[in-house]
C-alpha cells in the first residue's frame, strides 16, 4: 500500500470500531431501562471475543487456503502476516467480524442468558460467519459470480437470518406482544444511530481497501442511500400513521445503509437513491410481520438488517454498472440485469439470488442448531425472575440510572 492508502485504512478501521459503541447505544436506548447495560455489555463483549477468535483462527479460516468449504489454518495466530497491507487487512476485517454477531443481540434482547451469549458468539463466528465469508470472497459463491462489496450478504443477511433462528429457539419475551415494550430513551437511540451513520463511511468506503475512486464512490453512495432511506421511511410512516417519528427516521437511515452496503462500490448515478428508498419502504412493512407471525425480534434485526440486505443484494443484481466500476475483478465483472447484463444464462441477478438463498439456509440451520444445543445444556434463556426484574441487576449487579 502507498502511505495514503495506509492512512485511509487505519482511519476506516477506527471508524468501524466506533460503530460498536454506536450500536450499543442504538440498541441500548431501544430496550427497557432495566436491560440497557446488559444490551451494551452484549455488544462490547461480543466485539472483544471476536477479536480474540479472529487473530487465533478466524482470519485464517475466512481468508486462507483454497478449500471448498472453509479456509485452512495457514495464518492461524497471524502466522505469516507481516506487511502493512496484510496487517491492515486483518485489522479491518476483524471489525466486520466483530460487529456481525453484535447485530444479533438486538433480536434476543431482554431475555437471553449472558453466559449463553458469551458462548454463542465465538461458536457462531467460527461455524457460520467464517464459512460464509470464505464462500463469498474466496470460495465458490464468489467464483460463481456473486458480488458483495462490503457485507450485505455476509453481514446483514447472515446476522438477520441467524437472529430469526435464535429468537424462534429462545421464545418470546414475557408479556409480548400484548404489553408495550417501547424504547426507554430515544436520545440514546438517536446518538447511537448518528455514530453508526458516521462509522458506516469507514465500513463501506474502506472496503475499497485503498484511497481511490471506488472508495470515493462508495462514500457518496452511502450518503445518498441513507438519506433516501430516512426520507422514504418518514413519508410512508406519515401516510400510514399520521406521524413522522424519530425512531422511524433513524430506522430509515439504517435500512438505507444496510441495503447500500453490498452495492456501494458497484453502482452509480441515481441507483443508491433508489436502493435506499426501496429498502426503507420494504423494511417498514417487514418489521410489522413479527406480530403477525409471532416471532419476537425485539429490535427488528430481521425486519431491517436481513430485509435490507436482501433488497440490496437483489438491487445489485439489477443495477451493477461496469461504467462506474474499477477494481481487481474488472475483467470478469458482471453487469446488472437492467444495466446491460440481461436476464439469461449466468446473469448477475441469478448469482445474487443463489448466494443469498444459500446464506439464508445455511445460517438459519446452523444458528438454530447452536441455539438448541445451548438450550439443552447450559440453558439459553434467562430465569423468569431475572427477566422480570431486569438483566442489568441479575447479570451485572449494576443499574444505568439512579433508582
Amino acid at each position: 500500500m502507498e502511505s495514503g492508502d495506509i492512512a485511509w485504512m487505519i482511519t476506516a478501521t477506527a471508524l468501524v470500531v466506533f460503530m460498536v459503541p454506536g450500536l450499543a447505544l442504538f440498541y441500548g436506548g431501544m430496550v427497557r431501562r432495566k436491560n440497557v447495560l446488559n444490551m451494551i455489555m452484549m455488544n462490547i463483549v461480543a466485539f472483544a471475543i471476536v477479536a480474540v477468535v479472529w487473530v487465533l483462527v478466524g482470519y485464517s479460516l475466512s481468508n486462507s487456503g483454497s478449500g471448498g468449504f472453509i479456509g485452512n489454518l495457514d495464518n492461524a495466530g497471524l502466522r505469516g502476516i507481516a506487511s502493512a497491507d496484510q496487517l491492515l487487512t486483518v485489522a479491518f476485517l476483524m471489525t466486520f467480524a466483530g460487529i456481525t454477531p453484535a447485530l444479533i443481540s438486538g433480536a434476543v434482547a431482554d431475555r437471553i442468558k449472558f453466559s449463553a451469549w458469551v458462548i454463542l458468539v465465538p461458536v457462531w463466528v467460527i461455524a457460520v460467519y467464517c464459512p460464509v465469508t470464505y464462500w463469498m470472497y474466496h470460495g465458490w459463491l464468489g467464483r460463481w459470480g456473486a458480488l458483495d462489496f462490503a457485507g450485505g450478504t455476509v453481514i446483514h443477511i447472515n446476522a438477520g437470518i441467524g437472529a430469526l433462528a435464535a429468537v424462534l429457539v429462545l421464545g418470546v419475551r414475557k408479556g409480548w406482544p400484548a404489553e408495550p415494550m417501547l424504547p426507554h430513551n430515544m436520545v440514546l437511540v438517536t446518538i447511537g444511530a448518528g455514530i453508526l451513520w458516521f462509522g458506516w463511511f469507514g465500513f463501506n468506503a474502506g472496503s475499497a481497501l485503498a484511497a481511490n475512486e471506488q472508495a470515493a464512490r462508495a462514500a457518496l453512495n452511502t450518503f445518498v442511500a441513507s438519506a433516501a432511506g430516512l426520507v422514504a421511511w418518514l413519508i410512508v410512516e406519515r401516510i400510514a400513521t399520521g406521524h413522522a417519528t424519530t425512531l422511524g427516521a433513524v430506522s430509515g437511515v439504517v435500512a438505507g445503509l444496510a441495503a447500500v452496503t453490498p452495492t456501494a462500490g458497484f453502482v452509480g448515478g441515481l441507483s443508491p437513491l433508489v436502493i435506499g428508498a426501496v429498502s426503507s419502504v420494504a423494511c417498514y412493512y417487514a418489521v410489522k410481520l413479527k406480530t403477525r407471525y409471532r416471532y419476537d425480534d425485539s429490535l427488528d434485526v430481521v425486519g431491517v438488517h436481513m430485509v435490507a440486505g436482501l433488497v440490496g443484494g437483489t438491487m445489485l443484481g439489477l443495477l451493477a454498472d461496469r461504467d462506474v466500476f474499477t477494481g481487481a475483478f474488472e475483467a470478469s465483472f458482471s453487469e446488472g440485469a437492467l444495466t446491460g447484463g440481461g436476464w439469461g444464462g449466468g446473469a448477475l441477478i441469478w448469482d445474487q439470488l443463489v448466494s443469498m438463498g444459500v446464506t439464508l439456509v445455511y445460517s438459519f440451520v446452523v444458528t438454530g442448531a447452536i441455539c438448541l444445543v445451548l438450550k439443552r445444556t447450559i440453558g439459553l434463556r434467562a430465569d423468569a425472575a431475572d427477566e422480570a426484574s431486569g438483566l442489568d441487576h441479575a447479570y451485572h449487579a449494576e443499574s444505568a440510572y439512579l433508582e
